[in-house]
């Protein structure tokens, strides 16, 4: 998982920021303060995940490759991206009806950290 995870999560925090100063500076005054919540959201989820997975590349790393913790880099990766991207779009092109699949990916986000927790408790569990 490393170093692949590592760095895409990385360059998801990066994006993290940038769009987080874009929608402080460039959407500020063009949309309601709800709407620029709703980004904010989205950045905010963007940056816990992007953080998330340099996390869980390192404890593949520890645990020597496991695929329980990989499978929940996996989910944790499309959740973050489909729950943020979501917001992201509902909010810069109007499409109210993308509210509808961002609780889609922080189900994935959350069953992501179903699969890291049960990695690393199986982890805890060989080590004594």
């Amino acid at each position: 998982m490393i170093p692949k995870y590592f760095v895409i999560g990385a360059i998801n925090a990066a994006f993290a920021i940038a769009l987080g100063a874009f929608g402080a500076h460039a959407l500020e005054g063009h949309f309601s303060p709800d709407r620029l919540d709703t980004f904010e959201t989205g950045v905010r989820y963007h940056m816990y995940g992007a953080l998330g997975l340099m996390l869980i590349a390192l404890l593949d790393k520890l645990a020597g490759g496991s695929r329980l913790i990989v499978i929940g880099g996996k989910l944790l990766l499309a959740g973050m991206l489909i729950f943020s991207v979501s917001l992201y779009v509902l909010v810069l092109a109007n499409i109210p009806m993308l509210g509808a699949v961002t609780p889609i990916g922080g189900f994935a986000m959350l069953a992501g950290w179903g699969f890291v927790i049960a990695g690393a408790l199986k982890l805890k569990g060989k080590q004594g």
